[in-house]
C-alpha cells in the first residue's frame, strides 16, 4: 500500500484502532485475557483516550493491541502504519536512521519499532518442503527433490533424499535443475547489506533475514495488508 492511500484511510489513532480491531476480532471482540466475549467498548471521548475494553467476566481492560507488538505502545499507530508499509515497499530495506527522518521520531524508537516489525515477520516460520533450491544449510521437510550446485558439502545430501546440481560455471540451468531463485534470495539479501544496513550484529542477524524472507516469500502479495492482520490476530 502507497504512503499516500495509508495517509488518507488512517489520517489518526481512531482508524487505526478500527481497522485492529476488524481484523483481530472480525465483528466480535474478544477479551484478550480470558477470551470472553461479555464485553463493552469504555466512552472515554472526555478523556481523550480511544479503544480500551471493559470484560464483564474477569473484569478487566483491554485493547485490540493487548499481546501484540503494540501492546503498551507510546508512538501513533499510524506511524506504526507508515513504517510498516516504507519497509514493505524497500527493496534494499531502509536504516534506522533514514526511518527516523522520515516519520520525524528519534533514532533508538525507530530502532526498536523496526525490530519488532522484524521479529513478528521472523514468526512465519515454516519448513520447505517439495522441490528446494539450497545454497547454505537448511531445514526442510516433506522433500521431494533438493538442487545444489556443485559444491562437495552437498554430496551427503544424496544419501538421504534425490539431490541434482548444476555447474553453474557453465550455465544457468539445465533439464529443470537450477539455483536461480535462491540465487535471487540471496542478491536480495545483499542489497540490502550493501544498500542500507552495511552491518549486522551476531545477535540481530536472523530479524534481518526474517525481513528479507517475509519480503521475499509475500512480493507478489499485499504485504501491508498480509502483514498487520497476523499481527494482531496472533496476539
Amino acid at each position: 500500500m502507497d504512503l499516500i492511500k495509508i495517509m488518507e484511510i488512517f489520517p489518526d489513532q481512531a482508524p487505526c484502532i478500527a481497522y485492529l480491531e476488524q481484523q483481530r476480532w472480525e465483528g466480535t471482540p474478544e477479551c484478550s485475557h480470558c477470551e470472553s466475549t461479555h464485553v463493552n467498548k469504555r466512552n472515554e471521548t472526555a478523556t481523550g483516550r480511544i479503544g480500551r475494553w471493559n470484560c464483564h467476566d474477569c473484569h478487566s481492560t483491554f485493547k485490540v493491541t493487548s499481546g501484540t507488538m503494540f501492546t503498551g505502545t507510546k508512538i501513533a499507530l499510524q506511524k506504526w502504519f507508515l513504517a510498516i508499509a516504507l519497509m514493505a515497499n524497500a527493496k534494499k530495506s531502509l536504516s534506522s536512521c533514514q526511518l527516523s527522518r522520515d516519520l520525524g521520531l528519534k533514532q533508538k524508537a525507530v530502532w526498536s519499532m523496526m525490530m519488532c516489525i522484524r521479529a513478528e515477520m521472523g514468526k512465519d516460520n515454516v519448513l520447505l518442503q517439495g522441490i528446494v533450491e539450497a545454497d547454505e544449510p537448511i531445514s526442510v521437510a516433506a522433500v521431494e527433490k533438493i538442487m545444489t550446485n556443485q559444491f562437495k558439502g552437498y554430496n551427503a545430501i544424496g544419501k538421504e533424499m534425490e539431490h541434482e546440481t548444476i555447474n553453474r560455471g557453465e550455465k544457468w540451468e539445465a533439464d529443470r535443475i537450477h539455483t536461480n531463485t535462491m540465487e535471487g534470495f540471496w542478491s536480495f539479501v545483499k542489497r540490502a547489506w550493501y544498500g542500507s544496513h552495511h552491518h549486522y550484529s551476531t545477535g540481530y542477524t536472523t530479524l534481518y533475514l526474517a525481513e528479507a524472507c517475509y519480503k521475499y516469500n509475500y512480493r507478489e502479495t499485499n504485504i501491508f495488508a498480509k502483514f498487520l492482520t497476523e499481527s494482531v490476530r496472533s496476539g
